[in-house]
């Protein structure tokens, strides 16, 4: 069985998640407005330039997880699905997904962003596996820290190697689906890589290496 992997954010959605959340949060009053959303919106600036620093990014970001039973995290991801995912569904996405689920393909989607933000979300696109950074958890409570190898840039190399080595599975006729230059690394590694919405950069790169270019928002 041959793999389809996607990115999510600005790839399968049109928006991203993490950013997203991270305004739910601010609008909600969780979290201190001003303050978390002017760090909100720098790292997310350091994301598109290629210049993010994760862990740096990922103390920051887990820590909201930390302060709340998992109750109510998880009444305030019923609420942000509602509110802020299911806008950002693309017809497309979905069209695509079912294109390679006809060929009998693994739909797996790989995201910088953590598992808490992006597990519901790849319920409802109705994928087989996600591979996420993994925010730790103590007994049913998030810790505020992450867990194991972040899935950005080599990171996302490093984890989809070890979930290969964990299912057998392999990179034979596989296809990746990004919009980010940050995700150069798995492009160059899968046999049929493809720009979907792509920044500045990874246009360029696309162009110049003749992959694929998707429009899944038009």
């Amino acid at each position: 069985m041959r793999l389809a992997i996607f990115d999510l954010d600005n790839t399968l959605l049109n928006g991203d998640s993490d950013h997203a959340w991270g305004e739910f949060l601010c609008h909600r009053g969780i979290v201190d407005e001003a303050e978390y959303r002017a760090a909100n919106d720098h790292f997310f600036r350091q994301y598109q330039n290629g210049t993010l620093d994760i862990h740096e990014f990922l103390n920051f970001a887990l820590r909201p997880l930390a302060n709340h039973t998992p109750e109510q995290l998880s009444q305030w991801h019923d609420e942000f699905m509602r509110e802020c995912i299911e806008p950002m569904m693309l017809p497309k996405a979905q069209q695509l997904l079912d294109s390679h689920r006809e060929r009998g393909e693994y739909l797996l989607i790989i995201t910088a962003t953590n598992r808490f933000v992006t597990e519901p979300i790849a319920q409802r696109l109705g994928v087989d596996g996600l591979l996420a950074t993994d925010p730790e958890q103590l007994g049913d409570r998030y810790t505020g820290r992450v867990s194991g190898t972040p899935c950005f840039q080599e990171g996302k190399v490093t984890r989809l190697e070890q979930w290969l080595n964990q299912t057998g599975y392999t990179l034979e006729g596989s296809s990746f689906y990004s919009d980010s230059c940050n995700d150069l690394p798995l492009l160059e590694r899968v046999d049929n890589p493809v720009a979907v919405n792509p920044d500045e950069r990874l246009t360029q790169i696309a162009q110049q290496r003749s992959w694929p270019i998707l429009d899944l928002r038009r």
